[in-house]
């Protein structure tokens, strides 16, 4: 595993682990790396969190020290990002967010000239530089790089979704909840473009309010909203606008297990769904299985990580894919998750059948979940433990076709995941706890997270 970089970018408190200087530095090295044989230009976008303005300059004036040049789209969303660095030819891309996390966090997400995550290799070499304590050439005179206003790429990044809708929206109510972060104004530019009547709530952001109590980890706002003011359906958006939650009317959640349910079933219908297979990841509800396999959908599981599931996609020509959590990646329209793309595409499927979000949903059965968190001493010795894979063993015959188990590492602690989903909540409990005496018994439990 990288020491700064993990699946989403680097990571951490602003000016704690992640600081201005580490910003300066992966500016530094980007400029020199991609400019060594010609005029480097790196698009840049941030999200509303008071430090991204700092993140933004520090990793700015790195660049054009290097003699690269930094395109600014200001505020913006992470898709926005990679759909420039990509029709634009970009070298690479940075977007600066910590996505769902509170406004005291701050990251530095990188984008290849594809649109994708960035290569491995590339993360490994600027490892090793912020470790090296090297220094690289500045760029001195007429070399020196410029900052650039960009923000046209955020505007055909707009025209680029509103492209993409099939149905006009007019006389359809639609709630969006912008979290106070990236998609504040993109958002609600779209749906009105569109035709629908737009109600905006959390788009005010003032640099310290992105996430807090809103957007698509505070999904219970938006409920009450969308039953409240009788809209037809509502959305809700992380910090950087790559995940998208979605409420019925009637004000029940429709996660990223429900997105894909109703959109790979409309693919599918309509001969859309080329490999008959929706990408998803472990965590993915059961339920959601048992409703493809009566649909006769296929499905692979992959590691959590919204960059396992693309991979996947990209390496079988899957064309949807996602996460619990909101990531969806449609991939004929992007390379990543894309929260107001999902919406749209919701919205399709919506209009399209003529029917509410709730009768889309009413055939997917999601099943009780329970998820303990295990600290252990050694995660692989427990995870590995003959007692504790008999315990798992028996808790799966013991389930049938009627539920599962996971046992799972964290990839960041020293913590084992245990989860399993049955009919009801009392077995999810009972499965889950028996396990866990099984660890408890061999000694392997620091505690029981709750």
């Amino acid at each position: 595993m990288s020491k700064y970089f993990g699946t989403d970018g680097f990571r951490g408190e602003a000016n704690v682990n992640l600081t201005v200087d580490h910003a300066f530095h992966v500016g530094r090295f980007l400029g020199w790396y991609y400019g060594r044989d010609h005029k480097a230009q790196i698009v840049i976008g941030k999200d509303t969190r008071r430090s991204s303005y700092m993140f933004e300059s520090a990793l700015s004036a790195g660049i054009t020290a290097s003699g690269a040049d930094a395109c600014l789209m200001h505020v913006t969303t992470t898709p926005s990002v990679s759909y420039i660095a990509k029709t634009d030819e970009f070298d690479c891309g940075i977007m600066i967010s910590a996505s769902h996390n509170a406004f005291q966090d701050n990251g530095i997400k990188l984008i290849n000239r594809h649109g994708e995550k960035m290569e491995q290799e590339v993360i490994d070499e600027i490892e090793k530089y912020l470790d090296s304590g090297d220094e690289l050439p500045y760029a001195t005179g007429e070399d020196i790089g410029r900052v650039i206003d960009y923000s046209s790429g955020r505007n055909r990044y707009i025209g680029y979704l509103i492209t993409l809708a099939t149905h006009s929206y007019k006389d359809v109510k639609v709630a969006l909840d912008c979290a106070n972060g990236s998609a504040w104004m993109i958002a609600k530019n779209v749906f009105e473009a569109l035709g629908a009547e737009t109600f905006v709530i959390n788009n005010t952001p003032n640099g310290v309010n992105i996430n807090a109590n809103c957007g698509s980890t505070h999904i219970e706002q938006l409920q009450k909203f969308v039953v409240e003011n009788h809209m037809d359906v509502g959305f809700a958006f992380d910090g950087d606008a790559d995940r998208c939650l979605a409420v019925d009317e009637k004000g029940n959640l429709v996660d990223g297990d429900g997105i894909l349910y109703v959109y790979g079933r409309h693919m599918k219908e309509r001969d859309k769904l080329v490999t008959n297979t929706v990408v998803t990841t472990i965590m993915s509800n059961f339920g959601l299985y048992k409703a493809f396999d009566a649909l006769g959908i296929d499905y692979e599981k992959t590691d959590v990580g919204d960059k396992y599931v693309y991979e996947n996609m990209r390496a079988n020509g899957h064309l949807i894919g996602g996460e619990q959590s909101g990531h969806i990646i449609f991939g004929k329209y992007a390379n990543t998750g894309d929260g107001i793309l999902t919406a749209i595409k919701l919205m399709q499927a919506m209009l399209s059948r003529k029917m509410p979000l709730s009768k889309l949903t009413q055939d997917l059965k999601i099943y009780p979940q329970v998820l303990k968190n295990v600290r252990v001493q050694d995660k692989d010795r427990a995870l590995n433990d003959f007692a504790v894979q008999s315990a798992v063993r028996e808790v799966s015959e013991k389930l049938g076709d009627q539920g599962r188990i996971l046992l799972r590492k964290s990839g960041t602690e020293p913590v084992l995941r245990v989860m399993v989903e049955a009919p009801t909540h009392e077995m999810c409990e009972e499965n889950v706890d028996a396990v866990i005496a099984v660890m408890d018994q061999r000694g392997l439990v620091v505690e029981v997270k709750k």
